[in-house]
């Protein structure tokens, strides 16, 4: 895709995520790769209205040039992620309900369901807390991330990765619905939380799950 093209698919997905309700009001960010940085949602815009002018190229490094609107306020987080994850091209950091729920409970989400294992690792864990925008909460949630595509962020919300913007708004989505679940489980008492063998064979069935493409 041209960068119009890119542009028009961020504020696609950033009003997908609000519509969806994975971020109410401006809370939360769209970011991908682009050329030798990222383009990003400014900061506090609320996304009916946000036009692809409105979004911000900054560069690896941190620098800005010429902006139209303030980048993110959470842009050194996608930052410090892409440069830990080369794979990862596109982020969706949203503070939907039940994640956040379980983020300011301080509660990582164990195997409790096979499809935890969606974020490619055995658990979605917790990213300890840190002041939103500072480099400590990058730091924070790199660190997270380390065995997991997407991970929760202790008395904040969520955070996933994907190849493509779809593919990472999806996964803020399978968060979302895995930590409702998980709560409701909570109600019911302790949960029976399969085992890493158990994880391990669903991890490599998910590598050939679905349409693969080649």
């Amino acid at each position: 895709m041209n960068e119009n093209d890119i542009r028009r698919k961020i504020v696609s997905t950033a009003q997908a995520m609000s519509t969806l309700g994975l971020s109410p009001g401006k809370s939360g960010n769209v970011s991908t790769r682009f050329e030798d940085g990222i383009i990003i949602t400014p900061s506090g815009v609320s996304y009916d209205a946000m036009g692809t002018d409105d979004l911000v190229f900054v560069k690896m490094n941190g620098e800005v040039t010429a902006p139209r609107l303030k980048p993110s306020s959470e842009t050194a987080l996608h930052l410090a992620v892409y440069k830990a994850h080369e794979d990862a091209h596109a982020i969706v950091h949203c503070h939907s309900p039940a994640a956040t729920a379980l983020a300011c409970a301080r509660e990582p989400i164990p195997a409790f369901h096979y499809m935890v294992a969606v974020a490619g690792g055995k658990t979605i864990p917790l990213a300890k807390y840190a002041t939103f925008g500072t480099d400590e909460l990058a730091a924070s949630t790199v660190t997270a991330l380390e065995t997991a595509n997407a991970c929760l962020m202790a008395n904040h919300g969520q955070i996933a990765l994907g190849k493509t913007l779809d593919k990472a708004l999806y996964l803020a989505g399978e968060v979302e619905t895995l930590s409702g679940e998980y709560i409701d489980v909570l109600k019911l008492g302790r949960p029976h939380v399969l085992d890493d063998e158990e994880m391990d064979r669903v991890l490599e069935r998910f590598k050939t799950y679905g349409q693969q493409k080649t």
